[in-house]
């Protein structure tokens, strides 16, 4: 196993060195190409990002991005769309020119989803490829919104949102029913060719998903588990969520 492993006294010091390398790349590579992810475990690397951009000139004018995922069948305006949240928490506090920012789109027609997702996958390639890949996990180990039985080489795709997956979203929707059963997300070949990833997972509400995607076999039932076969893959923990390694 290649991946590298950081515990952090706090998720605030995990932030802080994320934020860092990123930040380092950006001011080495002007014309960096970020993979994004949305949920509450990156906003706080958003913040520190906006900080960076704010305080210390760290400017985004020429980045590329490309968010993992997008759920199907809300409008862009919809609070709880990807859209919405990373120009809430990203986008609208930097630099960056609006045709640089890529999500999949959240109303596509059931008869466009192949052509849609193919060409988020040229638009990647054609950008020369992910340098830095931003990931979470669920508790289905997702990574994007790869569900268990994803594929290692799977590619962007529309996916059918595993119920586990739709119950932890249902505060944030207002209950269940609200919570879209599909996502567009990228697939897990598409963010393992990414040229650097991390993980960032914090609490020990995540240490046993955690504990799975480092420590037991590679298995599709657990998509972050292929992060182990990745040459520059890792790990940003809390103590909370290194607590059961």
């Amino acid at each position: 196993m290649s991946i590298q492993l950081h515990i952090h006294s706090s998720r605030e010091a995990a932030i802080r060195i994320v934020a860092q390398e990123i930040a380092s790349l950006v001011r080495n590579k002007p014309e960096a190409v970020l993979g994004l992810a949305t949920g509450s475990t990156p906003i706080p690397l958003y913040q520190e990002l906006v900080r960076l951009h704010r305080e210390e000139g760290l400017s985004f004018r020429h980045v590329t991005t490309f968010n993992l995922d997008e759920y199907q069948g809300l409008d862009r305006s919809h609070p709880e769309s990807y859209w919405n949240f990373m120009h809430r928490h990203f986008f609208d506090h930097i630099d960056i020119p609006a045709a640089n920012i890529h999500l999949p789109g959240s109303r596509v027609a059931e008869a466009d989803m192949l052509s849609h997702c193919m060409a988020y996958e040229e638009a990647i390639r054609a950008a020369g490829g992910i340098d830095y890949q931003i990931l979470g996990i669920g508790r289905t180990g997702h990574i994007g919104f790869n569900e268990p039985g994803s594929p290692a080489d799977s590619v962007t795709r529309c996916i059918h949102l595993d119920a586990i997956t739709r119950e932890d979203a249902a505060p944030s929707f207002g209950g269940l029913d609200q919570v879209p059963t599909s996502a567009i997300t990228m697939g897990c070949g598409t963010i393992l060719s990414a040229r650097t990833i991390t993980l960032m997972a914090f609490g020990e509400g995540k240490a046993e998903i955690v504990r799975k995607a480092l420590r037991e076999p590679i298995t599709d039932q657990v998509s972050a588990s292929f992060l182990q076969n990745h040459p520059a893959a890792s790990f940003q923990l809390d103590l909370g969520a290194a607590s059961a390694l």
